[in-house]
């Protein structure tokens, strides 16, 4: 295996630390340095009991005894220990990196955004499978990228969702790359905007003019990045495009679909729907086709998710929007008078946007508020002017109890726009809660 050269460093054991060790041992290679700043459990080492294990706050000493390292995505790449090592002549890869460099499949489709990735992924899994092209989901969702590797096949497409954590250190861009929206996150992690949006760009730096660039033409950062690319270039959004979203119709080639023919709800959804549809002309998969078969896409559990229609309540569980600009889209595709409850842990999100966004949507009727943002986006609603009815609650059931008080004919939108620590574990664990309210609410 040309990608690594023992002893090779495990930097980072989660779930993608824990895959990378099987890839390792699966190659036959045992000379290994497993390092994480938390304890390792050895139930999880499997056939590398003679590991090399450093923990604690000096977990990267283990770095002196490596020549490669395989970083685990949320570890930032540019800590000094990291250069230093490198600058010594030590190797640093990635789980990704080495996907790209090992696969075999026919394709990769590479998606990046801010926000969509996981919806739009799994539409195009949605279509190609409809149409009968073998495909597999993988990098920052679904499995662990090293984890396609083994049932790699010539005959498959791969569907990467790359983050910005991912691409940061790749120096390989997807056949098919897919630029969405981009704006600014995990700024508590890269060290300005900048380097954000220039980690996005490598998804379309590498490719050839044989390759294909599909972007969001309605984001001013999603051209940018589009512009490094040498590929063709095919752009949706909301006028004349090659996928093209007027009012909510989605028209891609001859072909039309409304929103009101989906099983999803949100018309930002159609956006990620033109970007999966592109994906698939590209791959030669006729439009008609493709938005024939994404009538039957199920949205992804906790993105604004549906969950029916109670004592004429509807209610929607969006706890997988952790940043204001998510929220902004649930609440502007919400079509009866609604409560929203909003709020989490504190990772210094700018309000304002979602403020003011808030105060211009008549539909609109009360705000409730929990965790440790709430303080904070009370005084930004108050600054916006949002004239309805804000209250902070001390937990979900709380909140919830006041919310449904909307009565029949309106809505309940559960949208946080932040993180879920504090009061949950993640946001699946605080989107499970609020699935456990409505079900009592029966």
């Amino acid at each position: 295996m040309q990608s690594v050269i023992a002893p090779v460093g495990i930097l980072g054991f989660g779930v993608e630390g824990q895959s990378s060790l099987q890839y390792l041992l699966s190659m036959g290679i045992k000379d290994i340095v497993i390092m994480d700043k938390n304890p390792i459990d050895s139930n999880l080492l499997g056939g590398a009991s003679s590991a090399l294990i450093f923990t604690g706050d000096n977990y990267l000493d283990g770095l002196k005894e490596c020549v490669t390292v395989i970083r685990s995505a949320g570890v930032y790449p540019m800590m000094p220990e990291l250069l230093t090592f490198q600058m010594n002549g030590g190797l640093l890869t990635s789980q990704v990196e080495i996907y790209f460099q090992e696969t075999k499949v026919k394709k990769i489709i590479g998606v990046t955004g801010t926000l969509g990735k996981g919806s739009c992924v799994s539409m195009i899994a949605h279509v190609l499978k409809a149409v009968g092209m073998p495909s597999e989901i993988g990098g920052n969702f679904g499995v662990p990228a090293l984890d396609l590797l083994k049932t790699d096949s010539p005959d498959r497409v791969a569907i990467l969702e790359l983050s910005s954590f991912q691409l940061m250190t790749l120096a390989h861009s997807p056949e098919i790359a897919v630029v969405l929206n981009v704006t600014s996150e995990h700024l508590d992690w890269h060290r300005s905007v900048e380097e954000y949006r220039d980690a996005k760009a490598n998804i379309v730096r590498y490719q050839k003019a044989s390759d294909c660039c599909i972007y969001f033409n309605d984001s001013v950062h999603a051209t940018e990045v589009a512009k490094q690319s040498k590929a063709l270039a095919l752009s949706f959004g909301h006028g004349n495009f090659d996928a093209s979203i007027i009012g909510e119709t989605l028209h891609v080639s001859d072909a039309t679909l409304a929103l009101s023919e989906c099983g999803i709800r949100g018309a930002y959804q159609l956006e990620n729907m033109a970007a999966a549809a592109l994906a698939c002309k590209a791959l030669g998969v006729f439009g008609d086709e493709s938005l024939q078969a994404l009538k039957t896409y199920e949205p992804l559990r906790f993105r604004m998710e549906f969950k029916g229609e109670v004592k004429g309540i509807e209610f929607f569980n969006d706890s997988y929007a952790t940043r204001p600009d998510a929220t902004i889209a649930a609440a502007k595709s919400m079509k009866r008078p609604f409560s929203l409850v909003l709020g989490g842990s504190e990772k210094d999100a700018d309000f304002k946007e979602l403020a003011a966004s808030l105060a211009t949507l008549p539909l609109l009727k009360k705000v409730g508020l929990i965790g440790d943002t709430a303080l904070r986006l009370k005084q930004e609603l108050h600054e916006a002017n949002v004239s309805v009815l804000v209250t902070i609650f001390p937990s979900l059931k709380d909140a919830f109890t006041e919310a449904v008080k909307i009565g029949a004919g309106g809505a309940l939108l559960f949208s946080p726009a932040c993180a879920s620590f504090g009061l949950f574990k993640n946001y699946k664990a605080r989107g499970e809660a609020f699935d456990a309210l409505v079900d009592d609410f029966n």
